[in-house]
């Protein structure tokens, strides 16, 4: 019998349920603390079409996807050359515990079987892709943020900021660092609780019954 739709993607089918969920919930209130503060300074409050493609709506959005793809990219290419004895996110310690059978050609991605410049691509287009990501998603936040203290200024009936002189705000790197540390923390955390903790069936952990020694899952 055929597995449904559901089964073959209900891992990424929730998270970006989960995902959209959080993000609608972030504009909804977000609308309504960007009015609320509005209000105080004696200015009308926006729609919330306005507020979406305002500065403050992207600036706080992208300034989180920032950091998410950062961690993301960062750690797979640690995970590349780095080990952590009896964690189940790193690699074995002995390389050759990851030797197995290889694929048969037939079964290989095409852009592998093509070689070249092309196979190299593809064997590092993860990292790639979450580099790219952090990039666009930093560039997002600059602008967004930059748009955001050009509002803030004009309330305030003073000079807006220029972008060359915004990108080296403290407050715009305040709000990059206060993420990306947070999501290192997450990782260091994960890297080193595996070692002594387990999760039932989870691929994130090791089995159950492994010994704290052991290493990867």
């Amino acid at each position: 019998m055929k597995d449904s739709f559901f089964k073959r993607n209900g891992l990424s089918i929730v998270v970006a349920l989960m995902m959209l969920a959080a993000w609608t919930a972030q504009a909804i209130t977000g609308h309504a603390a960007h009015n609320q503060e509005l209000g105080e300074h004696g200015l009308p409050g926006i729609g919330l079409g306005a507020y979406l493609i305002s500065g403050d709506f992207w600036s706080a959005t992208c300034e989180n996807w920032e950091s998410e793809f950062l961690q993301m990219g960062l750690y797979v290419l640690l995970t590349v050359w780095l080990r952590q004895k009896g964690s189940a996110e790193s690699r074995p310690m002995d390389e050759q515990e990851e030797q197995g059978e290889p694929t048969p050609e037939h079964l290989q991605p095409r852009a592998w079987r093509r070689g070249g410049v092309i196979r190299w691509l593809y064997a590092n287009s993860l990292s790639i892709a979450f580099l790219c990501l952090f990039v666009l998603s930093f560039t997002g936040h600059l602008f967004g943020s930059w748009r955001k203290s050009i509002a803030e200024a004009v309330a305030h009936h003073q000079a807006p900021e220029g972008l060359a002189s915004y990108i080296a705000d403290p407050s715009f790197w305040f709000e990059s660092f206060q993420n990306w540390q947070s999501e290192f923390l997450a990782v260091f955390s994960l890297v080193v609780l595996s070692i002594f903790l387990r999760q039932k069936d989870s691929p994130q952990s090791k089995p159950v019954d492994a010994p704290n020694s052991k290493t990867g899952s």
